[in-house]
């Protein structure tokens, strides 16, 4: 980008500019282009809060006037959509954890297959979470985001006729494409990311995890009302309703506007994933993100098994103690943005693994009673939240505009891809290694992504 010859003057900017959406769409760039020129635009003197890129594309100038008040709710109107459409999507992997076990148990040919379905829904979103990014860089997210939830409607059908006609193998694949859904929903939080400034970037992200919150406390419901629907056998209806909801999500996504969150406009060079890999907090903010969802889906599959099967506790009280858990995760979400402002990123996250350690500790040291199941869950979830959200919020900062969907594909490739390795063996690692020491297992991960961020920070190599 040329600076040369770039005065305070070239600050001005004319009010038609006002209505000029290239500017939001390019505005992910703008943060990365004064990150890179700071030096150059000091040395002009034009340093303010504020910049956006000049209309003739030619260079940058102070658009504080477009950052106003109606800027900001007409950016988070359309993150208020996403949220919405996230608590009607969310609901695919909420019902399928809350009953997918009791049904995977029934229908199972051998008891060790009854998780396969919930592993193998977690396997779609790792498998799917590169190509759902790749497919949004071509045509845009609004619509791979519309045909993603068509599927995810279609998947939700399909397991409620597996139920009714008890085949296993129809069962467990149309759990994956549950789950590859949830590659897309996870984009969610990135396209809100896009809508907004980079200062109200992490309060974007937790207000579309609002929206699993809703479906946390919404999901099991409907779920449950829905279990006898139709004299249908059990949970056969619940999966016909969640079938609804991603329609419900689809119609709402068709609010979201054409263009404003796409990749239309980028080059399709870009930085290598090796080349990210090079940089410190693009590392970090990975590794933080997959620690989150390693351990919580670590614990969080093998305590269904730990709790009703070995310790015989009620399917009530186990689904009350998960029901719990993912309230954990997703209720934090209404004060993540004025914790990541108060405390930043890193302390967050920091926070985050010593609550993780906390539920460690409880699971492992204190005792089995319903209680310790109940705290340790809920730490559990609350732990994961503010490492996810603080991993989320440091990732935007850590590459170019145009390698955006390549090193959000691969983040979640990452992390995603660890939970499906995690609830793969949760089940085997309760039956061999007991509760406790499984909890055991999950420390020194934590331990890992605690002494990384208390690494001294290296300069990035430049990415071209």
């Amino acid at each position: 980008m040329p600076f040369d010859g770039f005065t305070s003057d070239d600050a001005l900017l004319s009010e038609q500019l006002l209505d000029d959406a290239h500017a939001f769409t390019l505005y992910p760039q703008l943060r990365a282009e004064l990150h890179r020129h700071s030096d150059q635009i000091v040395d002009h003197g034009v340093v303010e809060k504020g910049w956006i890129w000049r209309a003739d594309g030619l260079g940058i100038a102070h658009a504080s006037s477009i950052l106003d008040a109606d800027s900001v709710i007409t950016s988070m109107r359309n993150v208020w959509i996403l949220t919405l459409a996230q608590g009607f999507a969310a609901c695919g992997t909420i019902i399928l954890v809350t009953f997918g076990g009791i049904v995977g148990t029934r229908l199972a040919p051998e008891p060790y297959l009854a998780t396969l379905p919930l592993s193998l829904s977690v396997l779609g979103i790792a498998s799917s979470s590169l190509p759902a990014a790749l497919l949004m860089q071509r045509i845009g997210r609004k619509p791979a985001f519309i045909g993603s939830a068509l599927v995810a409607a279609t998947a939700a059908l399909v397991i409620a006729w597996s139920i009714a006609t008890a085949n296993f193998v129809t069962l467990c694949a149309a759990a994956f494409f549950i789950g590859g859904n949830m590659a897309f929903v996870q984009q969610y939080r990135f396209a809100a990311m896009e809508f907004v400034p980079a200062e109200l970037a992490g309060r974007a992200v937790s207000t579309v995890m609002i929206g699993t919150l809703g479906a946390a406390i919404a999901g099991p419901a409907l779920g449950q009302l829905a279990a006898d629907l139709g004299g249908w056998p059990q949970f056969t209806g619940s999966f016909v309703v969640l079938s609804g909801l991603c329609l419900c999500a689809t119609v709402v996504l068709l609010k979201l506007p054409f263009g404003t969150v796409a990749a239309r406009t980028e080059s399709a060079r870009g930085t290598s994933i090796a080349r990210l890999l090079l940089k410190q907090d693009y590392r970090l903010a990975l590794l933080a993100g997959l620690a989150s969802y390693a351990v919580m889906s670590f614990i969080m599959t093998a305590t269904p098994l730990s709790m009703h099967v070995h310790d015989g506790f009620s399917t009530a009280q186990t689904t009350f103690v998960i029901t719990a858990h993912l309230l954990g995760m997703y209720l934090p979400s209404l004060v993540s943005p004025w914790l990541i402002g108060i405390l930043g990123v890193r302390r967050m996250m920091v926070i985050g693994i010593f609550i993780n350690i906390v539920c460690i500790g409880i699971a492992a040291y204190v005792g089995q009673d319903f209680i310790h199941y109940f705290t340790a869950l809920t730490l559990l979830g609350v732990g994961w939240n503010l490492m996810f959200v603080s991993a989320t919020a440091m990732l935007a900062n850590t590459y170019e505009p145009a390698d955006r969907f390549r090193a959000q594909g691969f983040n979640d490739l990452a992390v995603f891809g660890s939970q499906a390795v995690a609830s793969l063996l949760a089940g085997t690692a309760i039956e061999t290694l007991g509760w406790k020491t499984l909890n055991l297992v999950a420390l020194p991960l934590l331990i890992f992504v605690l002494l990384a961020l208390h690494r001294p920070q290296k300069p990035s190599p430049e990415t071209t």
